[in-house]
C-alpha cells in the first residue's frame, strides 16, 4: 500500500511541477485541471519517444493529448514496470491504431514502422515488412490486425512493446 501511495504521491508532484500555476496542491475539491500536450510531451520519459504524441492522445480523455491528473496517473501505471504485459499490449494496440477503428491496418502498420525506425527504411522496405507482418499475424486473413491478432504477434515479437518499458525510457 505504501509503495502505491508513494508512487501516486510522486506522480502527483510530477504533474504539479509541470504547471504549478495551474495544478493546486489541494486536490480535495477535484479541480477541473487539464495540462496541455506541450507540457506532457516535453517530459523526459516522453520527449525522445517517437510515439509521444500518440501516447498522450490515447491516454487523454479529450483524445488531443491534454491530460487530467487521472489521465496522467493512468499513463504512468501502464508505463510502470509492474503493469501486466496484457495491459501494455492493449494500450500498444490502441497507440498503433492511428485511425482509431479498433484494427491495425496496413496504413497503421506503415506509420508504426516509420516511427519505430525513425523513417530510416525505404518505401519498399516498409511495404515488405508490413506485408510480412500481416501475412504472419493476420489470423483471419481480413487484411488487418485485431487486438487478438496483435496479442498473438507480440508474444512472438516482443519488440513491439519496447517503448513501453521503463528501462527503455527511464520511467520512475
Amino acid at each position: 500500500m505504501s509503495l502505491v501511495f508513494g508512487t501516486g504521491f510522486r506522480l502527483f508532484h510530477r504533474y504539479h511541477d509541470l504547471a504549478p500555476q495551474l495544478v493546486p496542491l489541494d486536490y480535495t475539491e477535484q479541480p477541473d485541471v487539464k495540462l496541455p500536450y506541450e507540457l506532457i510531451g516535453s517530459m523526459p520519459e516522453l520527449k525522445d519517444n517517437p510515439f509521444r504524441q500518440r501516447i498522450a492522445e490515447v491516454f487523454s480523455e479529450d483524445g488531443q493529448g491534454n491530460m487530467t491528473l487521472d489521465d496522467f496517473l493512468d499513463m504512468f501505471s501502464v508505463l510502470s514496470e509492474m503493469a501486466p504485459r496484457d495491459l501494455k499490449a492493449h494500450y500498444a494496440f490502441k497507440i498503433y491504431d492511428f485511425n482509431n477503428d479498433d484494427f491495425i491496418c496496413k496504413s497503421d502498420l506503415e506509420k508504426t514502422l516509420n516511427k519505430l525506425t525513425r523513417n530510416e527504411l525505404t518505401e519498399d522496405e516498409v511495404r515488405m515488412v508490413c506485408e510480412k507482418v500481416l501475412d504472419e499475424a493476420d489470423m483471419d486473413n481480413d487484411g488487418r490486425l485485431s487486438l487478438e491478432d496483435f496479442q498473438h504477434m507480440i508474444v512472438r515479437a516482443p519488440d513491439f512493446l519496447r517503448w513501453l518499458s521503463p528501462k527503455h525510457y527511464n520511467v520512475q
